[in-house]
């Protein structure tokens, strides 16, 4: 496994604490990067009030997951926590 590759599947503690803390994990990776809602809905397409519900979603489709992390520049295993 290239160090490359080893990164992508990296939690930074901060996404970890706001999880902690009660955000979801797509939640706190988009804080963690920095990016609004309408910014990750703009990039999947959708309304941001369809992506709102998506990101407050205990359950979401693997589809929608991989959409996403896509989205956010992660891979889809770094939701999976």
């Amino acid at each position: 496994m290239t160090e490359r590759n080893a990164d992508r599947n990296l939690i930074p503690n901060d996404v970890v604490s706001r999880t902690v803390d009660g955000a979801s994990p797509v939640r706190a990776w988009r804080e963690h990067l920095g990016f609004t809602q309408a910014d990750i809905a703009a990039r999947l397409g959708i309304s941001q009030s369809a992506y709102a519900q998506q990101e407050n979603s205990d359950r979401l489709r693997k589809s929608s997951r991989e959409k996403i992390a896509a989205a956010l520049g992660i891979s889809a295993k770094q939701l999976d926590f």
